[in-house]
């Protein structure tokens, strides 16, 4: 399979012209120096690269303008979607020294142990999407505190780009988990808590609130 190459430069995208398409180039089609960054979650191999450059691309497309042009081919759509960050925001709750996560019950967090949150959604602030998620999830309401952390990743399985609120909550009234979300929830030591997090930035943000929550 012949690699090709993403290359992006303040929201705009080097794209080829092959058979009156536009595509993206491969290695010899490339005239400029660039950095590799990573592999991007697409159907062929496509590499995502930032250009070094003199001066802005104002003659490369823009990828917003990617999904409404019909001459790009349906992998340069891909690799759009594929580099748009997913925005995630996750509370962090601890009553009585024990930290509250969820096992999902489909999903991403399917069978995994997870904070309460999810993905913000489009028109929302994290904080409003946490309540959201809260509410979603827990059918109770939420009261958003601190911010802990905004970290970012690199997904391991998914190759795709995350960035995540962490933030303290306060949940009010009873817990009362949906099963079409959340298959179980349950309180937990922070040190067990940690251990049990298969997502790696979850997992710093509670072993930093170890000596705290302990």
């Amino acid at each position: 399979m012949t690699q090709r190459y993403y290359i992006e430069s303040d929201g705009r995208i080097y794209l080829v012209n092959r058979d009156g398409c536009l595509d993206l180039p491969t290695r010899e089609e490339i005239s400029f120096r660039f950095d590799s960054i990573a592999r991007l979650a697409t159907p062929d191999d496509v590499m995502y690269c930032a250009p070094i450059l003199d001066a802005h691309p104002a003659d490369w497309m823009s990828k917003d303008a990617v999904p409404t042009d019909p001459r790009v081919t349906p992998l340069v759509r891909a690799a759009v979607h594929a580099t748009m960050p997913r925005v995630v925001s996750e509370g962090v709750y601890v009553k009585d020294g024990l930290v509250l996560l969820l096992k999902g019950s489909r999903g991403l967090t399917k069978d995994r142990w997870t904070l309460p949150g999810g993905f913000v959604r489009f028109g929302e602030g994290p904080v409003e999407g946490l309540q959201r998620e809260i509410r979603e999830e827990l059918g109770a309401s939420a009261t958003i505190g601190e911010l802990l952390a905004v970290r970012s990743k690199l997904g391991q399985h998914t190759q795709l780009h995350w960035t995540q609120f962490f933030y303290r909550v306060d949940i009010v009234g009873e817990i009362r988990p949906d099963p079409d979300e959340i298959a179980e929830a349950r309180f937990f030591e922070p040190t067990d808590a940690a251990q049990l997090l298969s997502d790696l930035l979850m997992r710093e943000v509670i072993e930093s609130l170890i000596p705290e929550a302990g």
